[in-house]
């Protein structure tokens, strides 16, 4: 009998061991997977850190109506759809911001003709890689590119619908690269300044090239051409501010300026102007007042529009001025 329970105990250790390492082994892999998992958690967590997205994005809206208005005016619908988002990296000595700021309306007014007209057009896109010299100080590059989305018309006679095309898609689009350096004192204010920028000016258009800057070059046969883009090396300077340390608030206004060191047709000092101002304000979570702005102005533009004294541009001298937008709205909008 005792011998026969010996055996018996012999047996059951003899099988059970290797289950028992199994177990065993199986539970330190799981352990290790935990341990792994909590580590690459812990990589994720540390590299999303370094990251930061930030921005606003809405829809503006408005109607106008009148009744036996004295002053006059058109009865109209406009809607707006905005964005303005920046994607920054900071690890270490390494920057880098990508934004994206773009909009895009639309008008409708049964007393126009014709009743649908665009009312805002803007995309504009930027990456800026930086280098910490020292503190605060950055050897940067930096890329831009602006267009629109669609045709922009000038409008003479309402009752005819007459217009006539002054802009599309790549017509006119402006490409920046530059090498410079950059001053970031804190998270809300930076100025960049490049002796060395170049800027591509492109027209899709062979009919607005003239309005645009591209000047006229010589073929082989003495005929003149206005190609499809030209290039230019410059300085620039651009700064930014990007405020949101009041809750709900948030502002974003970016100057950029350029001019050519050689060029026929623009003197060295007459700078090229982009400036771009946003200020929002969120109420009840989603409800949004927002103010846009952007001032522009190129030397080489040309603008046909009435003078200061009344003489009309069309009908005598384009020629380059300041261009102004501005819109206020109340509307669907985040902040962030």
């Amino acid at each position: 009998m005792r011998k026969n329970l010996l055996l018996l105990i012999v047996a059951v250790v003899l099988v059970g061991s290797p289950v028992l390492r199994a177990q065993d082994d199986e539970a330190k892999k799981a352990a290790e997977a935990a341990m792994g998992t909590k580590v690459k958690s812990n990589e994720i967590k540390d590299s999303v850190k370094f990251w930061k997205f930030s921005g606003m994005f809405g829809l503006n809206a408005s109607q106008t109506q009148f009744w036996n208005w004295a002053a006059g005016g058109n009865n109209n619908v406009t809607g707006v759809l905005y964005a303005n988002l920046t994607l920054s990296y900071k690890k270490d000595k390494i920057s880098w911001d990508s934004n994206l700021d773009t909009e895009f309306g639309e008008l409708f007014s049964a007393d126009l003709n014709p009743k649908w007209r665009k009312s805002n057009d803007k995309l504009n896109l930027s990456t800026k890689f930086g280098y910490e010299l020292a503190k605060t100080w950055y050897l940067t590059a930096l890329g831009s590119f602006r267009t629109q989305y669609a045709p922009g018309y000038e409008y003479a006679n309402n009752d005819a619908g007459d217009k006539y095309l002054i802009s599309n898609w790549f017509s006119p689009a402006y490409i920046d690269i530059s090498l410079g350096i950059d001053w970031r004192p804190n998270d809300i204010f930076s100025i960049y300044v490049s002796p060395i920028a170049g800027r591509f000016t492109f027209c899709r258009d062979s009919m607005l090239r003239a309005n645009y800057g591209i000047p006229e070059k010589e073929r082989a046969d003495g005929t003149l051409y206005r190609p499809y883009s030209h290039s230019a090396l410059g300085l620039s300077i651009k700064g930014g501010i990007t405020y949101d340390k009041i809750k709900n608030l948030k502002i974003i206004t970016t100057v950029s300026l350029f001019t050519p060191y050689t060029s026929k047709a623009q003197k060295f000092g007459n700078f090229d102007i982009d400036w771009d101002f946003a200020i929002s304000y969120n109420f009840l979570k989603v409800l949004s007042v927002s103010l846009m702005t952007s001032l522009k102005y190129y030397d080489q533009v040309m603008i046909a529009k009435p003078d200061w004294d009344g003489v009309e541009g069309s009908a005598g001298h384009p020629c380059a001025r300041v261009q102004f937008k501005e819109m206020l709205g109340i509307g669907v909008g985040y902040s962030f």
